[in-house]
């Protein structure tokens, strides 16, 4: 399964064309909780073709701010009311002392941030009743680290009993601007925890520093890095499409994800690939 983000900038082409075939879409719950007219009617046109996941922005789970539930309870309800098959979300945090900064910003890798998120993770998934994946994020300056990125990732996901989502851009741009391996990143991963994976683009704007975006096509290194990840899971899991902006033809997006499909089937597949030629 590869699935397309889904954006208002092209859901009218996407309800009337064959161009984009994805396997599924995704959305973020807080753009669409409470949205009437003509966009509501878009979107429901979308949810009878398409499966749905989610990928919330604003739960902040490493806010030093108390979890929202107020906010959890409308998310669990656009939930069940979408029969969403998967909520995601970042981990970083994008408020505080209830100022929504509308940035995700990076943890601190500590002892503290880890048992302090974890406790969030677990009260969300409570709450919803349901596991919910977390989100490597970029992040382009460590902050007071203790911890090594990847221990700090893995100690969260151990605490929490959560589910990965797995960015592999953004492994890809944290790798460059922070100077390590990003196979050797991902090989430490516990890839069992992997329900999702998002691809997208990034820029880069120095020799030192590339910055992800979502808005320029996926380039061949982190296909390759792709490659690479879907050989570490062995298994098939489903692959999201991100572009938030600069959106090309949408026969352009098909293509893209027609090559993570091609991908996955040389890796997964490479008996029954080898028959279609």
């Amino acid at each position: 399964m590869v699935g397309i983000g889904y954006r208002k900038d092209f859901a009218a082409d996407f309800a009337e064309s064959n161009d984009m075939q994805p396997s599924f879409i995704e959305v973020a719950p807080e753009n669409w909780i409470g949205v009437g007219g003509y966009w509501k009617k878009q979107f429901q046109k979308a949810l009878e073709q398409y499966p749905l996941f989610t990928h919330g922005l604003s739960l902040s789970i490493g806010s030093p701010d108390p979890l929202d539930f107020v906010f959890l309870k409308q998310v669990k309800q656009f939930l069940r009311q979408t029969n969403a098959v998967l909520y995601s979300e970042h981990l970083s945090y994008a408020k505080c002392n209830n100022a929504h900064l509308y940035d995700l910003l990076p943890i601190p890798f500590t002892e503290a941030a880890i048992h302090h998120v974890a406790n969030n993770i677990k009260q969300v998934q409570d709450f919803l009743e349901e596991r919910i994946a977390i989100e490597i994020v970029s992040y382009y300056t460590p902050v007071a680290p203790e911890l090594s990125e990847i221990d700090f990732i893995n100690a969260i996901l151990q605490e929490a009993d959560c589910d990965l989502l797995l960015d592999v851009n953004n492994v890809y741009v944290n790798s460059f601007n922070h100077q390590y391996n990003a196979k050797k990143f991902i090989e430490q991963l516990p890839m069992h925890k992997v329900k999702y994976i998002h691809m997208a683009g990034h820029e880069k704007v120095a020799d030192d520093l590339i910055i992800d975006t979502h808005g320029e096509a996926i380039i061949d290194p982190v296909y390759d890095l792709f490659a690479f990840t879907i050989q570490q899971l062995n298994r098939d899991v489903p692959v999201l499409l991100e572009r938030d902006f600069n959106i090309p033809e949408l026969i352009q997006l098909q293509g893209e994800i027609n090559r993570l499909r091609d991908i996955k089937q040389q890796i997964l597949q490479p008996a029954s690939y080898a028959n279609i030629y």
